[in-house]
């Protein structure tokens, strides 16, 4: 089997394989981005190139439906979730074509003492690399070429091997679109070819979306070739209980941010550290909203979860599981697998420093622990290798306030879930990488902000 391919999960069925790029077709890629580098981006202007990203983001509105069927063959996304990929991806597109001369405006160097003027100019940095996971297909895509192109950085794009489908219809939307040849291109790369992409000089920075172990493969190579990287790798994202009028509540977001995309999400919540007062309520409703969500048809329109995204996915989660328990910890709930589909799936009496404990489970299986203090949940909060996300229940603002500020994380999400938002940086630090995307923060990771003194 070539090594892209549609193979839905749901069935097990490959539908359609794609051919891997040769080395030949993929010098040449990178020889079109070069030239688009040097004749496109500077010859266009901010505005046409914001232009052609608003038409991008206009042809995922009319294109919604055929890019969610896509998906929900490809990796398994109930077909709603799909469709609200989709519209975010609108959102994306549409923001940095409307804020473009906001983003990329001369920025006066505060506080200079000398005659004159200082100013940092924004411009484009040149051809980057992409390399983009399977779970968010579409919107992955989004707020990587989202900024850079109308930056003025040609793209080339390796998606996940799963993701052939949707990686070819993202192609034809940037072609129909109107962007020029070389400045946007999907490549079906192997990963032997990505290592000397990266140390070509024509490319200047490459951006990952993935695992810890691509993360590092790819900065390594990064480093040894002297280019930027942007990381977005794991996270075990805290969901810490303090202070709540309504645990029911509470309990239905904390079932949302641990089951979206079947708990495949970077930054969906993990562990779940619920102080002793609130413990048992928490645990027996927590337990009852999982249990209400049932595995099914991604294709279904009342489907709330789906398969995991391939055979492997759900191999490698049932082996955590099961070395968690042989680990000590307990199943309240779930556990069992059919095919590629997995329970809702509660796990207690995990100790800190177990190995469970400082994994990444992605898929729907959560953790929860109980805490008797504040301090103590902090703590356990940050005893992880990962920095990404997090989730703050309290109805004390002083507490929300004190403890958000603790949190060793990239984002702290106080008393919501589900509200990322196109204008919002997204990212973490430790071993969840380093850098931003979307927001102004987004825009701003491959630029060369050039200093211009100039005398009086």
């Amino acid at each position: 089997m070539s090594d892209y391919a549609v193979v839905n999960p749901a069935t097990g069925e490959t539908i359609k394989e794609f051919p891997t790029i040769t080395d030949d077709e993929l010098r040449a890629a990178i020889g079109r981005a070069d030239d688009a580098y040097k004749t496109w981006t500077r010859s266009s202007s901010l505005a046409e190139r914001a232009a052609l990203m608003k038409k991008v983001g206009e042809l995922h509105g009319e294109r919604r439906e055929d890019l969610a069927d896509i998906i929900v063959r490809e990796m398994g996304k109930p077909v709603e979730q799909a469709l609200g990929e989709v519209d975010f991806c609108v959102e994306i597109y549409a923001f940095y074509a409307d804020y473009a001369d906001e983003m990329m405006a001369d920025e006066p160097v505060r506080h200079f003492g000398g005659d004159g003027t200082a100013i940092v100019r924004r411009s484009p940095f040149g051809t980057l690399l992409g390399i983009m996971p399977w779970n968010y297909p579409y919107y992955q895509v989004a707020r990587f070429a989202g900024p850079n192109l109308v930056i003025g950085n040609p793209i080339l794009l390796k998606h996940a091997p799963q993701c052939p489908e949707s990686s070819a219809a993202i192609q034809q939307i940037f072609d129909d679109a109107g962007f020029p040849a070389g400045t946007y291109q999907n490549i079906y790369a192997t990963n032997d070819q990505v290592e000397w992409v990266i140390g070509d000089p024509r490319v200047h920075g490459v951006s990952v979306t993935g695992s810890e172990r691509a993360g590092a493969a790819v900065a390594e190579i990064a480093g040894r070739n002297l280019k930027k990287v942007v990381l977005e790798l794991g996270g075990s994202d805290p969901f810490i209980l303090l202070a709540t009028d309504d645990v029911d509540a509470v309990a239905e977001q904390a079932a949302a941010a641990r089951l979206e995309n079947a708990g495949q999400a970077c930054n969906a919540a993990k562990r779940f550290i619920v102080t002793e007062e609130y413990y048992d309520d928490f645990v027996a409703s927590f337990k009852q909203q999982l249990e209400a969500a049932k595995p099914g048809d991604p294709a279904a329109a009342d489907t709330a979860m789906g398969p995991l995204s391939s055979k492997l996915a759900a191999d490698r989660l049932e082996d955590q599981v099961n070395r968690a328990i042989a680990g000590g910890a307990e199943v309240l709930t779930g556990g069992k697998r059919d095919g590629n589909y997995f329970e809702p799936t509660i796990l207690t009496g995990i100790k800190p420093g177990d190995e469970a404990s400082q994994e990444e489970f992605f898929g729907p299986v959560a953790q929860v622990y109980k805490v008797g203090s504040e301090e103590e949940a902090v703590a356990l909060a940050n005893d992880t290798s990962f920095g990404l996300g997090s989730y703050l229940m309290t109805t004390d603002k002083s507490q929300a306030d004190r403890v958000a500020d603790q949190i060793e994380a990239g984002m702290v999400y106080v008393n919501i879930v589900g509200a990322d938002s196109a204008e919002l940086p997204f990212g973490g630090f430790k071993r969840s990488g380093f850098g931003r995307e979307l927001g102004r923060y987004g825009a701003d990771e491959f630029v060369n902000k050039k200093l211009i003194r100039a005398a009086p």
